[in-house]
């Protein structure tokens, strides 16, 4: 028996691994689902200061990969139905504190949960 008492998930990836957003849809939204099916999750892009860096861009080109844009983010978090997708760099502290300040709104005023409700009609 699994009991949750988490009261809000971060799934992050990083900004430069296309890989690791693509785990976030494979792997982690479906565990964290499974465990805890109505935690709210936000959805954080990290590294957002190696998206514009030209070394990494050129690394990930020589494998004809390039950075996550913020609409991509976006599209995934709409997906997995986050309550909030975010952007940060740990590097630069850019977006690090929206970060935690969102996580603790989350807990401490969460959306209404939009699970399909069942209803029991008596004739």
């Amino acid at each position: 028996m699994v009991v949750c008492l988490q009261d809000v998930f971060l799934i992050c990836f990083s900004l430069v691994s296309p890989a690791s957003y693509e785990n976030v849809r494979a792997k982690w939204f479906p565990e964290v689902r499974h465990h805890c099916p109505s935690t709210p999750i936000i959805l954080v892009g990290t590294k957002l200061d190696l998206r514009d860096d030209k070394d990494t861009i050129e690394k990930l080109k020589e494998k004809k990969l390039s950075p996550i844009t913020y609409p991509q983010g976006l599209a995934l978090a709409k997906e997995i139905d986050s309550v909030k997708y975010l952007e940060c760099s740990a590097l630069t502290q850019r977006g690090l504190k929206t970060v935690f300040d969102e996580a603790i709104r989350a807990v401490l005023c969460p959306q209404p949960t939009r699970t399909k409700k069942r209803a029991c009609s008596l004739l």
